[in-house]
C-alpha cells in the first residue's frame, strides 16, 4: 500500500492473534520508528521491547494489573453498563466488550513496546513532540507489515514499578505503552468526525471551504451514546 492509504486506514487494534512477530519484522517496525523527526534531531526517544525475557514477563503482569484497574474504574465511571450499554449490539456495548478483551489479554500481546524519552525542560508538550511522531511511525510500519497496535498511557500508576523491573533510569519517562500483534479483524477505513468540524481557516471555528471529506467517507457520531 502507499503511504497515504496506510495513514488513512490505520486504526487502533486491541485484539491480537496468538502469533509471534518475527524478529525481522520487529526490526523493520522499529527501524521505521527511529526515522521519525525530533527536536533538534536529538532523538531522545528509546524503545524497550517486551517479549519473553524474565523482566518482560514480570512487566507484562504489572501492566495487566494496572490496565484492568483503570478500565474497571472507567467502565463504571462512564456508565458503560447503563443506558444503551445494556444492549449488546449497541456501539457503547461493543466498545466495552473490545476494551474488556484488550485489558484481559494485554499480557499476551506478541510484543509490547515501551516508548521512552529523556525528559528535559520540564515540559510534557516539548518532550512529546520528540517521541510521539516516532510512535506513529511505529504504528504505520506495523500496519504496512500486516500487524496492528494501539498507543496507550494506562501504565502511569505503575510507571515507577515498571522502571524498576526494566532498569529504566530516573531521567527517562515511559511516554507510551504500545502492544503489537497480528490483528483479529482488520484495519480501516476508519470512522472519524467530518473534516469541516476539525479544520478551520484564519480564525477559530471559521470554516475552510476547501476542507471537504472525500466521497464515500464514513463518519463517527462521536463518543458512544449514553
Amino acid at each position: 500500500m502507499d503511504a497515504y492509504e496506510a495513514i488513512t486506514t490505520t486504526r487502533a487494534i486491541r485484539r491480537y492473534r496468538d502469533e509471534p512477530i518475527p524478529e525481522a519484522d520487529l526490526n523493520r517496525i522499529l527501524f521505521a520508528a527511529t526515522r521519525a523527526p525530533s527536536g533538534s534531531n536529538r532523538q531522545p526517544f528509546r524503545f524497550l521491547v517486551l517479549r519473553h525475557g524474565p523482566a518482560a514477563l514480570e512487566a507484562r503482569q504489572v501492566l495487566a494489573g494496572c490496565f484492568a484497574a483503570l478500565w474497571g474504574a472507567k467502565r463504571a465511571g462512564d456508565g458503560y453498563d447503563t443506558g444503551s450499554g445494556t444492549d449488546p449490539t449497541s456501539p457503547k456495548a461493543r466498545m466495552a466488550a473490545t476494551m474488556q478483551h484488550f485489558v484481559d489479554h494485554i499480557a499476551d500481546a506478541s510484543a509490547i513496546v515501551l516508548a521512552c524519552t529523556r525528559a528535559r525542560h520540564g515540559g510534557v508538550l516539548h518532550d512529546g513532540a520528540s517521541v510521539y511522531p516516532a510512535c506513529q511511525n511505529l504504528l504505520l510500519a506495523a500496519r504496512a507489515l500486516g500487524y496492528g497496535g494501539v498507543m496507550t498511557n494506562w501504565h502511569q500508576s505503575e510507571a515507577a514499578r515498571l522502571a524498576e523491573i526494566c532498569g529504566i533510569p530516573d531521567d527517562v519517562t515511559i511516554a507510551a505503552v504500545i502492544p503489537l500483534g497480528r490483528p483479529v479483524g482488520h484495519h480501516g477505513p476508519v470512522r472519524r468526525r467530518p473534516l469541516p468540524d476539525l479544520v478551520y481557516e484564519d480564525r477559530w471555528e471559521a470554516s475552510a471551504p476547501w476542507a471537504v471529506d472525500p466521497p464515500g467517507t464514513r463518519f463517527t457520531g462521536g463518543p458512544p451514546a449514553p
